[in-house]
């Protein structure tokens, strides 16, 4: 399995993880605006993580216009809209050596760079 990391190039968290970044050749780079998420990406990534509402952001702006916060969203929503949008996804997105990591925390940067040293 290759490793991956979609994000948006357009993003300043994104530019500024992947800077921090060491071996940054090891990753296959998924801009998920240039290139949207396939079915069959965003499937692995479910398999990997466990649910589709772990992948969603709520901080999209999308999110807040459409008032999804004052509705109750299965997990097919969470897919549909995932898949709709790439604003939904929770950014970035890391698969390497068959984990995921999702999202800029700092814990979660942090053990993405270790992995990746």
């Amino acid at each position: 399995m290759t490793n991956k990391i979609y994000y948006l190039a357009s993003c300043d968290t994104c530019r500024k993880i992947i800077k921090t970044l060491p071996n940054p050749d090891r990753l296959e780079f998924h801009d998920i605006r240039q290139n949207p998420i396939t079915v069959e990406a965003l499937e692995e990534m479910h398999s990997l993580s466990g649910s589709y509402e772990a992948l969603f952001s709520n901080k999209a702006q999308l999110y807040k216009s459409m008032d999804l916060k004052n509705r109750s969203l299965t997990e097919e929503d969470f897919k549909k809209y995932i898949l709709e949008h790439y604003t939904f996804l929770s950014r970035p997105v890391f698969i390497i050596d068959d984990k995921i990591y999702i999202g800029n925390t700092q814990k979660n940067i942090l053990e993405v760079i270790k992995v990746l040293s």
